[in-house]
C-alpha cells in the first residue's frame, strides 16, 4: 500500500503544471499504522479530514488480517464509503496496449456498483454489523437492498452510458431468487432506465452474465448491479482484459469521491519494490476527471498507454523489468515533458 501510494503521489506532483488549481496534498496513517498509534485502523480525525477535501486516493490495505472490529479492527474502505456516501463504485475494465486479454472478444466496459449496502455487513447496518451468530455454528448475514441506492447506482449508471459511443445498460440481478431485495433493485433501474430512451437496457441474471462476460465480452458496454454481484463481475472483467494490476476503481458520491486500486494489498511484496502501481494511477486519473480535470486524466492514460506498449518500461508482473519506483519515475518523466 505505501510503496504504491508514493509512486501515484509522484504522478500527481508531475501533472502540477497540466491541473487547472494549485494541489494541496495532506497525507494521513490508516490501517495497521494507525492501530498501532490510535488504537483504531482509522480515526474520526482521518474521516474528518476526508469530509473537508475535493477527492481522495485511498490505498489498498490487510484489513482481512485486522483483529475484531471491538479491538479498532475497522476496514478504512467500508468506513469511508459510507461516511462520505459514496453510492457508486465505477470500475472499468478495458484491454491497454502491450497486454494480451485472457479471452478472444473486444473488452472496453464499465461496472457500476451499488456501494453502501447489499450483502456487505461492515455498510448496510445504520449501528453494528449486517452479520452474526445467533447460535454457535450458525451465521446470518442480512442484505440490505433500498429504493433510494439503487435509484443513485442507476442514475451514475445512465450517466456514464450517455457518454460513451456504445450507449447501453445491462443490470445484473439474481430477481428468480431474491425477488423482494433484486426486485426492489429492478425496479429502480427501470425507473432511471425509461429516463433515457436512447440508451438500449437490458436485464440479465448474475450467473448467465459471468458466462456471457467470458463467451462475448462485447455484448457489455455499462453494468449496473449490486454490491456483491459488481465485486466479482469486475474483477472477472478486469482479469479477463490480461491484469488486474491495471483496473482502476472511483468511488462516487454526489459531493466526494475517493480514488481506489480494484486489487487488494499485496504485504508479501513489502519493501521489494515489486509492486505494480499502475492500478492506483489509473483510479488516480479517474478522479481527476471526476474534478473536471480532464486533461490531466487523458495524459495520464496516454502515457501509461505508451509505457505499456513496451516491455522494457513495464513492471515485473506484466512481463517488464521495472520496479515500482522506477515505473512511476519513468511515467512522472514523461508527464513532466508534456508528451
Amino acid at each position: 500500500g505505501p510503496e504504491i501510494m508514493s509512486a501515484t503521489l509522484d504522478v500527481l506532483d508531475a501533472l502540477r503544471p497540466a491541473l487547472s488549481r494549485p494541489v494541496e496534498i495532506i497525507e494521513r496513517d490508516i490501517g495497521f499504522a494507525s492501530l498501532k498509534a490510535n488504537g483504531t485502523t482509522i480515526t474520526d480525525a482521518v474521516i474528518d479530514t476526508a469530509r473537508v477535501v475535493d477527492g481522495v486516493i485511498l490505498g489498498p490495505v490487510s484489513h482481512n488480517d485486522y483483529p475484531p472490529l471491538k479491538e479498532g479492527g475497522l476496514n478504512p474502505s467500508g468506513v469511508l464509503r459510507k461516511s462520505l456516501q459514496l453510492h457508486a463504485n465505477i470500475r472499468p475494465a478495458r484491454v491497454w496496449p502491450g497486454c494480451t486479454p485472457a479471452i478472444r472478444g473486444e473488452i472496453d466496459l464499465i461496472v457500476a456498483r451499488e456501494n453502501l449496502e447489499g450483502f456487505y455487513a461492515d455498510r448496510n447496518m445504520h449501528e453494528g454489523s449486517g452479520e452474526f451468530m445467533p447460535t454457535p455454528g450458525v451465521g446470518l448475514a442480512m442484505r440490505r437492498i433500498t429504493t433510494e441506492a439503487s435509484l443513485n447506482i442507476a442514475r451514475s449508471a445512465f450517466d456514464w452510458a450517455e457518454r460513451r459511443p456504445a450507449r447501453k445498460v445491462a443490470a445484473i440481478h439474481k430477481a428468480n431468487v431474491m425477488r423482494l431485495t433484486d426486485g426492489i433493485f429492478l425496479d429502480a433501474v427501470r425507473s432511471v432506465a425509461a429516463q433515457h430512451p436512447a440508451i438500449a437496457y437490458e436485464e440479465m441474471l448474475v450467473d448467465a452474465a459471468a458466462a456471457h462476460l467470458v463467451r462475448e465480452p462485447e455484448r457489455f458496454d455499462v453494468i449496473v448491479t449490486t454490491n456483491m454481484f459488481g465485486d466479482i463481475l469486475s474483477d472477472l472483467a478486469s482479469e479477463l482484459t490480461g491484469s488486474l494490476g491495471l483496473a482502476g476503481s472511483l468511488n462516487a458520491g454526489l459531493t466526494h469521491c475517493a480514488a481506489q486500486a480494484q486489487h487488494g494489498s499485496a504485504p508479501d511484496l513489502a519493501g521489494q519494490d515489486k509492486a505494480n502501481p499502475a492500478s492506483l494511477i489509473v483510479s488516480l486519473a479517474m478522479m481527476l476527471d471526476h474534478l473536471g480535470e480532464g486533461d490531466a486524466a487523458r495524459r495520464i492514460e496516454a502515457g501509461l498507454g505508451v509505457m505499456l506498449q513496451h516491455p522494457e518500461t513495464r513492471t515485473a508482473d506484466l512481463g517488464g523489468t521495472l520496479g515500482c519506483r522506477d515505473f512511476a519515475r519513468q511515467l512522472s518523466d514523461h508527464l513532466g515533458k508534456g508528451e
